[in-house]
């Protein structure tokens, strides 16, 4: 069995050198021209360019009295990063960016608590922006194969990389990098935050242990896969999850996990492995839950019919403006797979199989909260009837802007509380009176 806090102890180490190196290639950066950033310096000069830098970092070790038990591998490290990532290295070891976005060579933005800012690193060239491209990719065993205008990849770190080329990248070759974070968060991480509230954080406990299925709904950005890393921690540890991501990035920390990845095909549209034929193959693997990274397609059928017939617990994330237009795209995504099912029947499937949405909602300060949890309580006709069980009420903005606002329960209590009474269970009603 694994042991948590080693785990705990490793990832508190790692995070601790990932900041260390940020903080020397900050004063790397006030101590040295800028230009020493710009990626995949000449042959020529590769070797002095190396002794420069070691020089100067092990010089400001020494400055901050650091002692590192293995200084050497550690500084070759740095440089590994400098070389291969350039003027991004510093945004790459940041811990508060969380999106690195390159729109030409002259212009570099970061996301931080979702908000954008310009960053003075630039690039040469539009050659030197390939050249960067190519070695974020080399070193990740990926390469530009040629009349490929864009690419989706993931680093080697867990984070994920798309680029766009010319004649379809009209001011230069583009870069975007979503950073994959080190270290998990959890439900009191997300209190602290203000994303939800305690009272929530308790209801989606139940929820989760009592087999519900459930959808994360929510924009680009807005913290739908966090959400839905927080909900699978519920998941209780003698349960068997399989995974199925387009790109890896959720963290569980459940020993039993199996982790599933699209493969996409090759420029020849061969030897692909498409999502849905994922999820189809997941079934044969005897899962307790399927936790679906993001559900954009044809799966959404697959994904109904499993929760209708014994996989009960099962979770993914979509993108939707709203709890009601989760159920909208759902349905769509159903109509459009090419099965020939009329409306209403896609609608009783979706009636049986979803339990509660989740909606997250992105705001114009950056914050992210979860918005509002929905329960699906049966169908009218043709129509899917739903009830709000907890919903943000915002309520102005303060002087600096943040979003003011309080996380308000419903009167009524969910209507799967009454299966859990029959089933000898006490569910927290108090949370809804």
């Amino acid at each position: 069995m694994s042991d948590p806090l080693k785990k705990k102890n490793k990832r508190s180490s790692a995070h601790l050198l990932q900041r260390l190196r940020y903080e020397l290639l900050v004063q790397l950066d006030e101590v040295m021209d800028s230009q020493w950033l710009y990626t995949n310096p000449d042959a020529d000069n590769l070797d002095e360019w190396k002794d420069d830098i070691t020089e100067t970092l092990t010089g400001i070790l020494r400055e901050r009295k650091v002692k590192l038990r293995g200084e050497d591998k550690f500084l070759r490290e740095l440089l590994r990063i400098l070389q291969i990532y350039g003027p991004i290295s510093g945004a790459l070891l940041d811990p508060t960016v969380s999106e690195i976005m390159i729109v030409g060579p002259e212009k570099i933005y970061v996301e931080r608590e979702g908000k954008l800012d310009r960053i003075p690193q630039r690039l040469p060239s539009e050659n030197a922006s390939i050249q960067l491209i190519r070695n974020i990719l080399h070193h990740n065993h990926r390469e530009i194969e040629e009349g490929v205008s864009m690419i989706d990849a993931r680093l080697s770190d867990g984070s994920r990389l798309n680029a766009v080329f010319a004649p379809v990248a009209v001011e230069g070759s583009m870069l975007t990098i979503r950073k994959f974070r080190q270290d998990i968060i959890n439900a009191t991480d997300l209190v602290d935050r203000d994303t939800l509230s305690p009272a929530m954080v308790e209801f989606l406990q139940v929820a989760v242990e009592s087999h519900l299925n459930i959808i994360v709904g929510g924009g680009t950005g807005s913290g739908k896969t966090t959400m839905l890393n927080v909900l699978s921690s519920y998941i209780p540890e003698g349960e068997r999850i399989i995974t199925i991501e387009d790109t890896a990035e959720l963290q569980l920390s459940q020993d039993h996990v199996g982790r599933m990845e699209v493969m996409p095909p090759n420029r020849f549209g061969e030897g692909g492995v498409p999502i849905d034929q994922l999820f189809r193959n997941s079934l044969r693997m005897r899962p307790d839950r399927i936790v679906v990274g993001e559900c954009r397609g044809k799966e959404a059928f697959d994904m109904l019919q499993a929760m209708n017939t014994g996989h009960d617990g099962s979770m993914t994330t979509l993108h939707a403006n709203s709890a009601r237009d989760i159920l909208t795209r759902l349905e769509n995504m159903v109509l459009m797979a090419g099965y020939g099912l009329p409306t209403e029947a896609v609608r009783r499937q979706i009636g049986t199989a979803i339990h509660l949405l989740f909606h997250m909602r992105r705001f114009p300060d950056g914050s992210r909260k979860l918005s509002s949890i929905t329960e699906i309580t049966g169908l009218q006709g043709d129509t899917i009837s739903t009830q709000e069980l907890f919903t943000f009420r915002e309520e102005g903005r303060s002087a600096d802007g943040t979003v003011q606002g309080r996380f308000l329960p419903a009167s009524m209590a969910p209507k799967f509380f009454d299966r859990l009474r029959e089933e000898g269970k006490s569910p927290p009603v108090e949370l809804f009176r």
